[in-house]
């Protein structure tokens, strides 16, 4: 049977992480997690579960999962954030590959819970992603904080199930990923040489509302759906404005 490594990376995941170590039990021959120096109880949780924990400054959320991936011992890894977990469906989909593996990576559907609602709409759903793979033959690549991981050349297969994604228990939980994401992508698009022309900045965050609640039906997840598209709006308006704000401040030294 193939060996499985689980890598995941951390920082102050003590309500998530115990949920997402266990939901691996029964696939993982390993349970790698890379951390950045929590300060709550991230690291008894993880030791208390037979993770193999390891603390690193945190670089970038690229950097990192290239990083953890370095110290996982079999070439096939899944990773995972500490806020998600398996549905059983997936698990024996896993599993299943395990048993015989017919691909270089396989993708799969994640879905996520806004608040305790299950968000099917918004653009969140199904949010495919390529989480299962041979690390020999990809790496950890796009935009900080919105990473993925790239193959080249590689046959790549899809796998029936859910990731569950814990994402916000409260909107302020929201407000503040935002606050901390708009900063990451802003500096990252900056250093990309990106522009944030005026009529970029007034336009796309009504664009982003009206693609996500009307198009992509963001209105069929009731309030919830309203709330996402709503602030994910004003998400796009804040990268925007910390992105010009950088620009001028390159200006004028």
């Amino acid at each position: 049977m193939l060996k499985l490594s689980v890598a995941i990376i951390t920082l102050n995941e003590e309500k998530n992480i115990g949920r997402c170590i266990d939901s691996v039990q029964g696939i993982a021959d390993e349970v790698v997690v890379v951390d950045s120096f929590s300060t709550d109880g991230t690291a008894e949780i993880c030791r208390s579960k037979g993770a193999t924990f390891i603390q690193r400054r945190f670089e970038g959320h690229i950097e990192q999962k290239n990083y953890v991936l370095t110290q996982t011992t079999y070439p096939f890894v899944l990773s995972l954030d500490a806020d998600e977990a398996l549905d059983e469906t997936l698990k024996k989909s896993i599993l299943a590959v395990k048993n015989e593996r017919l691909y270089d990576g396989y993708e799969m559907n994640r879905l996520t819970n806004y608040c305790g609602k299950w968000i099917r709409h918004c653009g969140w759903y199904p949010d495919r992603k390529l989480r299962l793979f041979d690390k020999n033959k990809g790496a950890w690549g796009g935009m900080n904080p919105h990473d993925k991981f790239e193959m080249h050349g590689a046959k790549v297969g899809r796998l029936k199930g859910d990731i569950l994604h814990y994402s916000y228990y409260t909107r302020e939980d929201h407000l503040k990923q935002i606050e901390y994401f708009t900063t990451i992508l802003a500096k990252a698009m900056f250093d990309k040489g990106r522009k944030a022309p005026l009529w970029r900045l007034c336009c796309s965050p009504a664009f982003k509302f009206i693609k996500d609640y009307f198009f992509r039906l963001g209105f069929l997840d009731g309030g919830a759906g309203l709330q996402i598209c709503a602030l994910s709006a004003k998400a796009t308006f804040i990268k925007y404005n910390k992105l010009r704000v950088l620009i001028k401040g390159q200006v004028h030294k």
